[in-house]
């Protein structure tokens, strides 16, 4: 039987008993042929037909049944790259011209099934693709991108004309009710009762030729409720799963770390241990054991960086205070959360292809328009032999990367992050904790007695001297506005000048702004910088500028080296990693900082010459060995314990 017949529609067998060359009337009639029954589910495939550089996606449809141990394979055709083979959705991008085939099993009600499906790629390219289609579960966050094939030189494929539109499933609501000319769409998948397909299109003048490309979504009821109240996560988070199967934390990890069914006060450490409970030296195996999941690649990736990257220990230390290593497709900013204590990161850090690269959300950072009012900006970049320590990866190139690429910004983000971690958690209280308290009680215990490490850092070595009396100096209430609340800016603020704020910085004990926005940051900012610096001789270089990043007015490198934030550095570095003992050595021996030019702009300030400091201000290799697509990286703001739409009690997310 065609297995294309199988899946497209229900069939029927209608069956012929066919003579043997015999007339005796004495012989038995055979026995009936056996029918198969009929097929779970089907596969879909809303293009009629695919042409060449054009994403598609199928589509396990089952929606009256309850699937498990789902598997799909590649059968026939040029190989493709795809991801999420264990979800009811597959989405890739056929490189070659041909015949394509592909099989799913799954357990369909405690049966085994399987489907297969076959289509052809035409020779006929198109301009337009958009990616990538995926199962989500209601009310998740969505993102559709949409890419010209032949927008690889350096003026961007004019896509004014492009234009987006939904044309199955119940209606969603676009984050921008405008979406003309937008290159990607953001949306929260609506609620459904069973699943349920969405698709939409994407029209647009490419080469002066008009082009469409389409895709679908499938929209997974969930019988959890989104709660309000009382919960970490009061929007829906995706679905994971354990990186390593077998791991002996079951179940029961992902329900206390990443699931909208946990409360604050459900888990405790017997539930969930920090990793320093079931080990003081934990291996990469110990690790992976403590990682989920929405995409087996994101954990791969983690692995791997750590077998290639922590020849220091210092990550797998670190770790030792979480509970778990989170890493979604929907985790965007990185944050750590304390009443779970538990890491979640930006699987952007990790990717090294676009197809793993097209599994992520792409929805923007939300504070990126917060402080707009004010005069200045002040950004902030690693720096390596003068020359920014990372780039961007335009994601209209579709570029690939290596593990190399991204090494150093994904290096800081877990210094920060964990700096984070072991401030609520430090290696002091680890064996403390009974198993039946909870994650949360153990938090909120030490937030109302003051006794987190940023809260000693503050009484011995205050970052605003008005933190004791409860008040805030101007820098203090600046930070707010620029990274916390836009809507508490004052005339006051927006009249402040570029020099006004670089003669209220230059003599502070901060590395950078975004120390002020609160105790906690002020904290792993000191932490992440040293650590960048020490163990891989990067420096951070901070100035005052526009908001155009075009004019400054002052900067430094390695601010870290002055001798009024020695101490305050010396003082975390002991506490957040008390094995790195020959911190303070390294501490006292810094250089103090150099200035940045500023009659250069902030992008050309990346080279220094000093010859007092050749280390520091070495040059790179000529710069024909990048790739001229590539965009300097400046300073990512880590988002510490904080997170839209994760709302953490009352208290904690005011320090």
């Amino acid at each position: 039987m065609n297995p294309k017949i199988c899946i497209a529609v229900l069939f029927s067998v209608s069956l012929v008993a066919c003579g043997g060359g015999s007339s005796s009337s004495s012989l038995p009639a055979p026995a009936p042929a056996p029918v198969d029954p009929d097929p779970v589910g089907e596969i879909i495939q809303v293009e009629s037909s695919v042409n060449g550089g054009q994403s598609t996606e199928l589509v396990l449809f089952a929606p009256d049944n309850i699937l498990s141990s789902i598997k799909w394979q590649q059968t026939a055709g040029a190989e493709v790259e795809f991801y999420a083979d264990n979800s009811k959705v597959i989405g890739f991008t056929p490189s070659e011209v041909g015949d394509y085939a592909f099989e799913v099993t799954f357990n369909a009600n405690g049966s085994s099934q399987l489907l297969t499906h076959s289509f052809t790629v035409n020779d006929a390219p198109s301009e337009l693709s958009v990616r990538l289609g995926h199962a989500v579960i209601e009310g998740n966050a969505v993102s559709l991108t949409g890419y010209a094939t032949s927008d690889t030189g350096s003026t961007p494929t004019d896509k004014s004309s492009w234009t987006w539109s939904q044309t199955d499933g119940p209606s969603v609501s676009f984050t921008e009710s405008d979406t003309d000319g937008d290159v990607a769409v953001f949306f929260d998948a609506p609620a459904v009762a069973r699943d349920t397909i969405l698709t939409f299109e994407l029209s647009g003048v490419v080469d002066e030729q008009t082009y469409t490309d389409e895709i679908s979504i499938l929209v997974e009821n969930s019988s959890i409720a989104v709660e309000p109240d009382n919960v970490p996560f009061s929007s829906r988070v995706a679905e994971v799963f354990l990186y390593n199967p077998d791991s002996p934390a079951g179940q029961t990890l992902i329900d206390c770390v990443y699931s909208n069914e946990t409360r604050y006060d459900q888990c405790t450490f017997g539930d969930t241990p920090l990793i320093a409970q079931l080990t003081t030296t934990p291996t990469i195996d110990d690790i992976m054991d403590r990682v989920v999941v929405s995409h087996k690649w994101m954990g791969d990736q983690f692995r791997k960086y750590l077998e290639t990257y922590d020849q220091f220990d210092d990550f797998k230390n670190l770790l030792r205070a979480t509970t778990a290593i989170v890493i979604s497709y929907d985790v965007r900013p990185a944050f750590y959360s304390p009443t779970i204590a538990a890491i979640y990161i930006d699987p952007s850090y990790l990717w090294e292809t676009p197809a793993q690269r097209d599994t992520i959300n792409q929805a923007p950072d939300y504070r990126s328009n917060f402080g707009e009012e004010l005069q200045f900006e002040m950004p902030w970049r690693y720096v390596k032999d003068n020359d920014y320590a990372y780039y961007s990866y335009p994601i209209r190139y579709r570029l690939s990367r290596t593990l190399e690429d991204l090494h150093y910004a994904l290096a800081s983000l877990l210094y920060h992050e964990l700096a984070h971690a072991n401030d609520y958690f430090p290696s002091t209280n680890w064996l403390t904790y009974s198993t039946n308290t909870t994650v949360y009680d153990a938090v909120v215990e030490v937030y109302n007695a003051n006794e987190i490490i940023s809260d000693f850092l503050q009484d011995n070595y205050p970052l605003d001297p008005l933190y004791a009396s409860g008040e805030q100096n101007e820098l203090t209430k600046l930070a707010q506005v620029r990274f916390r609340n836009p809507d508490l800016v004052t005339d006051e603020q927006i009249a402040y000048t570029r020099e006004d704020v670089a003669n209220m910085f230059k003599t502070e004990g901060a590395p950078q702004f975004y120390s002020y926005s609160s105790t906690r940051e002020d904290l792993a900012i000191l932490f992440d910088g040293f650590m960048m610096h020490a163990r891989y001789g990067v420096s951070r270089d901070v100035a005052v500028s526009d908001q155009a990043y075009s004019d400054i007015v002052w900067g430094q490198r390695d601010r870290m080296g002055e001798e009024w934030i020695k101490p305050r550095m010396s003082f975390v570095t002991n506490r957040i990693l008390p094995e790195y003992s020959e911190a303070d050595s390294v501490i006292q021996n810094l250089s103090p900082p150099l200035a940045l030019n500023t009659d250069k702009t902030w992008r050309n300030s990346v080279v220094i010459e000093d010859t007092q400091r050749p280390e520091a201000t070495a040059k790179s290799s000529p710069a024909t060995w990048r790739d001229p697509r590539l965009i300097p990286q400046h300073g990512v703001h880590h988002h510490g314990v904080h997170d839209h739409g994760r709302v953490l009690p009352q208290g904690l997310n005011d320090d």
